[in-house]
């Protein structure tokens, strides 16, 4: 466990041109009267599974996720992206935001997703773990936390964690951090989180970059960051 944020250099990125084989799903999955839409995506020997959990006004097409899902498929590791709304749901959200912090709706119905995932063929023989963004940071945490050793690895970048509430405390799951150092609020939020965190964690820190990592080199150092974390912690079952 380490106790001190991580602050490390410039990771250089495949990403552009990736060249990985992957085979690709799309797939509906039911959850509490509605209708959840999304993608599997996964490459030759995968060694685990990682459901994405994307922030406020996004979705499974945000160009952030899918930039370190590619990275995460290059290291062999399939991807699961998934919207956490509907589209008339998404609508209504736009209009009131009154869904978008909802973290016990988002959480629930990242299990529900979970559940599928483990019993898809890749699913499993693999190991799962999940990657947040923004509030989908905190629906992660939430979900890791009920779920408990079933979730391998989280990961979560410039995530909300500290809309987890109590949650933090029961999170079993090997737990990294990502956060730009510009990003100050949400610097500060998480490391009141990673304060309250019981397990393995980490704590990093990409210079420099602010809340959406639109630096030069900073979204190529969070998939570099996220492929190990998950290289590290996802297990065959």
């Amino acid at each position: 466990m380490n106790d001190q944020p991580r602050r490390s250099a410039r990771a250089r990125s495949t990403n552009r041109e990736s060249s990985v084989r992957f085979e690709l799903s799309e797939f509906r999955i039911p959850s509490s009267g509605v209708t959840l839409s999304g993608e599997l995506a996964i490459p030759e020997n995968a060694v685990g599974v990682v459901l994405f959990a994307h922030g406020s006004g996004s979705s499974r097409h945000s160009p952030r996720n899918q930039f370190v899902a590619r990275t995460l498929r290059e290291a062999g590791i399939a991807t699961f992206l998934f919207d956490l709304l509907t589209p008339a749901e998404e609508s209504e959200d736009a209009l009131t935001g009154h869904l978008r912090f909802n973290i016990g709706l988002l959480a629930q119905r990242l299990v529900t997703a979970t559940q599928w995932a483990a019993n898809h063929p890749q699913g499993r023989r693999s190991g799962l773990g999940y990657f947040g963004a923004s509030t989908g940071g905190a629906a992660a945490l939430v979900a890791a936390a009920s779920l408990g050793p079933f979730i391998d690895a989280v990961v979560s970048r410039g995530g909300r964690p500290d809309l987890a509430g109590n949650a933090l405390a029961r999170v079993e799951s090997p737990t990294l951090l990502i956060v730009g150092e510009c990003d100050e609020s949400v610097l500060r939020l998480n490391q009141q989180a990673y304060a309250q965190l019981p397990g393995k964690k980490e704590l990093a820190v990409v210079s420099r970059a602010t809340h959406l990592f639109e630096q030069a080199g900073a979204l190529e150092e969070v998939a570099c960051l996220a492929a190990q974390w998950f290289g590290r912690y996802l297990r065959p079952r």
